[in-house]
């Protein structure tokens, strides 16, 4: 046994959504290994247990399991907002939402993040014309899209956040290769590696990188600005 399959053994199992869709990602979807998987899903659960935040904001869907799983934490009457670039997936990621309770507390928007976020900021729009919480900050923010806009996203993000509100993003550690010169030119390398320089800069937050499966970033706003 790996230690890697040990932590596995040893930590929650996953519900039989989660379970379903890990499969059908498997089976059906392109590039499977973008899901977050069974450990990471419940860290990330954990943490929006702690958290309890009212509302969320997710860049990057793939075909819904992070989302399910950071959506198991809300607060009575919390909503996720979950963004997908690829409109292919949407129609996976509707059917895999609908598998789980959680799932109702989740609106999807298909389109670019960075789109999508500068021309509706904080006034940010879903579907639900029953939804109430536009112009709220964002408790949690999860940022899981194209590698090489993570410096963007963050700059997006910052003002959507409150003071205190947490940033987790995925991949940080990019398979080691965030410290391997032979990536000097991957752009998706460079991007990591600008987003994780800029945020150990950034004075308006605290951060740690946690060796979880490809490198999870866990960041607080601390300060607004001026």
């Amino acid at each position: 046994m790996t230690l890697e399959e040990y932590i596995s053994v040893h930590t929650t199992a996953e519900d039989e959504a989660l379970q379903t869709i890990v499969r059908s990602t498997y089976n059906h979807v392109l590039n499977p290994h973008m899901l977050s998987g069974h450990v990471q899903g419940r860290v990330l659960s954990m943490i929006s247990h702690m958290l309890k935040p009212k509302r969320i904001l997710e860049l990057g869907t793939f075909t819904g399991y992070s989302a399910l799983c950071l959506a198991e934490g809300l607060a009575e009457g919390g909503r996720l907002i979950t963004i997908e670039h690829n409109d292919e997936l949407e129609e996976t990621i509707l059917r895999n939402l609908a598998l789980s309770p959680f799932g109702e507390r989740i609106d999807l928007i298909i389109g670019d993040a960075k789109e999508v976020l500068s021309v509706r900021g904080e006034k940010l729009e879903v579907r639900d014309e029953q939804l109430k919480v536009c112009g709220e900050k964002f408790d949690l923010v999860f940022i899981d899209a194209d590698k090489r806009e993570y410096c963007d996203y963050l700059n997006l993000v910052y003002p959507l956040m409150p003071v205190g509100g947490f940033l987790l993003a995925d991949n940080t550690l990019w398979d080691g290769h965030i410290i391997d010169a032979a990536y000097d030119r991957d752009k998706q390398t460079l991007g990591l590696r600008a987003f994780n320089d800029q945020l150990a800069e950034d004075e308006r937050f605290e951060q740690v990188i946690l060796p979880l499966r490809d490198g999870l970033t866990i960041a607080r706003k601390v300060k607004s600005e001026r």
